[in-house]
């Protein structure tokens, strides 16, 4: 008897033509095509704000933690320094969460998200961050500008008086939060994976099919690298030499950067884990008060860490960004009792300013990767560079829960591709720790919502992890 044919792989052979029917559908209808006109047109206006926004920032940041130590003959700013300008700032944010709309943006322990900020709240966001930023968070810009770029792209909409779609509202807010995000990397392309990722487009599905990707890429590139050097054949390839000498990776950089990326990935959830308790406790009671009371925790944190090693509070009460050009141009100046303390005491201040403060989560975690790498660095057959770079790729996949955009940026920040198989196989390796993890609790809302209840969402994603990127339940209020 002949068997009956098999048709098992014909929807599947039916799908691309039908998908790109589709696509090429979408790309001639006019609604699409005014909002890819609008998305352009935004661009311009959103990154000059976000310039704007970041320049004033840093150059308060610059006036209160160098110019004036400077006028009272101080170096480097003395070791209570943090105390009243994080205490101010936490007093201006919790006013800001309980007086203006929008509670001053995103909480910086939910992650980051791509759900676009309604106008109204912009004051908010820009004064929280102004508040948080420049005073001694230790938290990074992209969070207010992802807000910052999302409202505004939704004003200018509303300004021209296009009109406003669910789809429309979500293309438009991501295409500004990408615009803003641009300004801060300098590369377009790192914030264009950032929001794919975190907006969660093709759900579980997308970090099903890429980690497997991912990962064997990595493992391809170890394999090229090594046969290559060993066997002396040459093979050709797309790729472009950088005049900067650059470690080659042996085993002991490989197996370190697995081990090392596990527990990077355990340290970063708890210290997230913390966060959230931080903000259970802001949300708890009387918010301007708890606010007030982490964000002094913190600075106590940095007040220690000056105390016990004799360095700037600033390298706690920071961002990380500055510390970490420093710490990567002069790795071995960094003792180990330093790099103890400010893993310790940054971490914490870490915790305490995700739950409380505004802000983003992805300078610090680089910093701490990178101060844990070369802490680690005198293991046998483990260097500074490869070190760091595992470090820095493990944090941030691990502190974000998005391995792609992670290990971009991580390249992006060495300005170098020659670490790419260590820095994919950390990253992989932390965000498979972290997702096998106990899911830590929700994080609380606060503060007044940015708009009437009517023009918010009747259902609401309730993950309990650090973004809104992969839902795993829905519930609706």
């Amino acid at each position: 008897m002949t068997p009956p044919p098999d048709t098992s792989a014909a929807p599947a052979a039916g799908t691309q033509p039908e998908e790109a029917d589709r696509l090429r559908e979408l790309l001639r209808s006019r609604p699409y095509q005014k909002a890819l006109v609008l998305s352009a047109a935004i661009g311009v206006p959103v990154s000059l704000a976000a310039f704007f926004f970041l320049a004033g920032l840093h150059e308060l940041e610059h006036l209160l933690w160098a110019e004036l130590p400077a006028r009272f003959g101080w170096s480097v700013p003395p070791w209570w320094w943090p105390l009243p300008l994080l205490t101010v700032a936490g007093l201006v944010v919790g006013l800001v969460v309980t007086r203006l709309p929008g509670a001053g943006g995103h909480i910086p322990a939910g992650g980051l998200h791509t759900a676009g900020m309604a106008p109204a709240a912009l004051p908010g966001v820009i004064l929280a961050a102004a508040a948080s930023l420049p005073l001694g968070a230790t938290l990074g810009p992209e969070a207010p500008l992802i807000a910052l770029g999302g409202g505004l792209a939704l004003w200018f909409r509303n300004l021209a008086r296009a009109p406003g779609t669910p789809q429309s509202t979500a293309l438009l807010g991501a295409a500004g939060a990408a615009a803003a995000l641009a300004t801060i990397f300098g590369n377009p392309l790192i914030a264009a994976v950032i929001l794919i990722e975190v907006a969660g487009v093709g759900g579980p599905q997308l970090f099903a099919v890429m980690l497997p990707a991912l990962l064997s890429s990595g493992i391809g590139s170890l394999v090229f690298t090594g046969f290559g050097r060993w066997t002396g054949f040459a093979t050709g390839s797309l790729s472009v030499k950088v005049g900067v000498p650059f470690p080659r990776l042996d085993a002991g950089d490989v197996i370190w950067s697995v081990l090392m990326a596990v527990a990077v990935a355990v340290a970063v959830h708890l210290t997230l884990s913390t966060g959230r308790r931080a903000a259970v406790f802001v949300a708890a009671g009387r918010p301007v008060v708890h606010t007030t009371l982490c964000a002094l925790a913190a600075g106590v944190c940095a007040a220690v860490y000056a105390l016990t090693v004799h360095r700037s509070p600033a390298d706690v009460a920071s961002s990380g960004q500055a510390v970490l050009a420093r710490l990567a141009a002069d790795p071995y100046a960094w003792g180990v009792g330093a790099l103890v303390a400010v893993l310790l005491c940054k971490g914490l201040a870490y915790a305490l300013c995700l739950g409380s403060l505004r802000g983003g989560p992805i300078f610090p975690s680089l910093f701490l990767g990178a101060a844990a790498g070369v802490l680690l660095a005198p293991l046998p057959g483990l260097g500074v560079v490869p070190g760091m770079a595992a470090g820095m790729a493990a944090a941030s996949a691990a502190a974000l829960r998005l391995p792609v955009s992670s290990v971009l940026l991580v390249v992006l920040v060495l300005g170098s591709a020659a670490m790419i198989p260590v820095v994919i196989l950390a990253a992989v390796v932390a965000f498979v720790t972290v997702e096998l993890l106990p899911p830590g609790r929700p994080v609380p809302p606060v503060g007044r919502p940015a708009g009437p209840p009517a023009a918010r969402p009747a259902a609401t994603w309730d993950d309990g992890a650090e973004h809104g990127a992969r839902p795993k339940r829905r519930t609706t209020r």
